[in-house]
């Protein structure tokens, strides 16, 4: 097929040059400089490079438009690659992209070969396109583009709006996944529900994690109204698997459910963690699914909130496979799965903390989030010490979050990040200082800077006990993550 754009071979040349050049430019500089994967070229890179840039000047993936007439159009021109394979498809507020990565590694586990579809990336776009737990290679996300490109001009052509890049992005991970194939799909929402891209798929099992207040310029300030937009993906005859919510929450849910004739499982009544205890490293587990009970299982993760996905995981995956009282998943199976769980920027540790502050990232970027991360640094870790990083989006409730990291925090080093969105350091600054004090209150515009200078306040706590934690978004997470030199997963 024909690549977008029907450039020659001779200026196709000229501007794949000038990509390498710039790629080996950011390579060279930059706070947060990009790397070329080992496993890829750097003319291969540069291409993957260039295709970004191509998707970034399409509508951004963060503006939602109640329509899926655009997607659906596309994916029937790829000969619907979203029905060749079931899917556990999960909405909510938090939470998703770990319990998204507990379901592939179960299904993994079990000997399912699996495609998972998350956003957003923390490092690079290619971690959205998982196939066998593993991101495509930004050589195969290209090609998957390139495949696709001729039927997204046609899609767009005569429309008065495009395309957008999550809408683009989701077709890509159908197709990926088609082409495989794979055998089970594992499909995150980007925004809401009802209306998101991913919503054209008719998911076997709907996941609706913890539902609360998240982008409210789309998605309004009404928790109820969030959460009918969020019920949208459970479709007729589908399981829902439903974690525990706000009793409101919870009937909306339920009328759903009832309106289309799903099944439900529910987080505290058909599952749920029975028992938890911290451990080194992480969790040890016992979890109620639905073909009974567990016990022994060590989650690699921290916090309660991240047990209570492990239980939601559970009981999805067993909903996809048909396991319950009379063929149960094998409880082997099931802690090998979790044992191996990972997921990145999710009270991950970067600096071991040996005769240096143990650094840490989280991605919380709003106010439920920032509980679950105050929770956990409060029953699982024992600082003497802990400085945060803090860069925010200027759309979120950002007093919110401070005022939720306050309790835990001695000092903050208020700072930014590369996203259009974030907000001003200064800005963010000022509502710092309402929240914490001017005493308890630095401001370092540079990301990586910000880093070191928590590193030298928490170092005033002596030599042990004293840590750092990053967080304030995804993005945030991620751009810290490549100042450690990490992978992305």
């Amino acid at each position: 097929m024909s690549s977008a754009g029907g450039t020659g071979d001779g200026e196709r040349d000229t501007v794949e040059d000038g990509v390498i050049a710039h790629v080996l430019e950011a390579i060279r500089g930059g706070d947060t400089p990009d790397v070329v994967p080992a496993q890829s070229t750097v003319a291969g890179y540069a291409e993957f490079l260039a295709v970004e840039a191509e998707l970034d000047r399409r509508w951004p993936e963060t503006v939602m438009e109640p329509s899926l007439d655009r997607i659906e159009a596309l994916v029937d021109l790829l000969g619907e690659p979203h029905r060749g394979y079931p899917i556990v498809h999960i909405t909510g507020t938090n939470g998703k992209t770990s319990t998204a990565r507990m379901v592939d590694a179960l299904l993994s586990e079990i000997g399912l070969r699996t495609g998972r579809y998350t956003s957003p990336h923390l490092q690079r776009a290619t971690e959205r396109i998982n196939i066998d737990n593993r991101p495509i290679r930004p050589e195969r996300y290209v090609e998957v583009y390139r495949q696709i490109a001729p039927y997204i001009d046609l899609v767009d052509a005569g429309r008065p709006v495009r395309l957008s890049k999550f809408e683009i992005l989701t077709a890509m991970g159908f197709a990926a996944f088609a082409d495989a194939p794979v055998e089970a799909g594992v499909v995150e929402v980007g925004l809401g529900g009802r209306w998101d891209a991913t919503n054209v798929a008719d998911g076997t099992v709907a996941v609706v994690t913890p539902v609360g207040l998240d982008h409210a310029e789309f998605l309004g300030t009404d928790v109820v109204g969030i959460a009918r937009e969020k019920a949208g993906i459970i479709k007729p005859g589908a399981v829902a698997v439903l974690a525990t919510q706000d009793k409101a929450v919870t009937e909306v849910l339920l009328e759903r459910c009832l309106e289309v004739d799903a099944q439900v499982a529910r987080e505290g009544a058909e599952f749920g963690v029975v028992d938890r205890e911290v451990a080194v490293g992480g969790q040890q587990l016992v979890l109620q699914g639905l073909g009974g009970r567990i016990d022994e299982i060590f989650l690699p993760l921290h916090g309660e909130h991240q047990a209570s996905n492990a239980a939601i995981a559970l009981a999805a995956t067993e909903a996809l496979v048909g396991a319950g009282p009379n063929q149960p998943l094998d409880p082997e199976a099931v802690r090998a799965a979790f044992a191996r769980v990972t997921s990145p920027g999710r009270l991950e540790r970067m600096a071991a903390g040996r005769g240096t502050p143990t650094v840490l990232i989280d991605a919380a970027h709003n106010p439920a989030g920032a509980r679950a991360l105050a929770a956990a640094l409060t029953t699982e870790f024992r600082f003497t010490r802990l400085v945060g990083v803090l860069a925010v989006m200027r759309d979120k409730d950002v007093r919110g979050i401070l005022q939720e990291l306050e309790p835990v925090l001695n000092e903050v080093v208020i700072t930014a990040n590369s996203s259009p969105r974030a907000m001003d350091a200064d800005e963010l600054g000022v509502l710092a200082v309402e929240v914490f004090g001017a005493q308890r209150v630095s401001v370092e515009p540079v990301l990586a800077a910000a880093v070191e200078q928590a590193g030298e306040l928490a170092e005033e706590g002596g030599e042990s006990g004293v840590g750092v934690i990053v967080t304030g978004s995804v993005v945030t997470a991620g751009q810290t993550r490549t100042l450690f030199g990490k992978e992305p997963e």
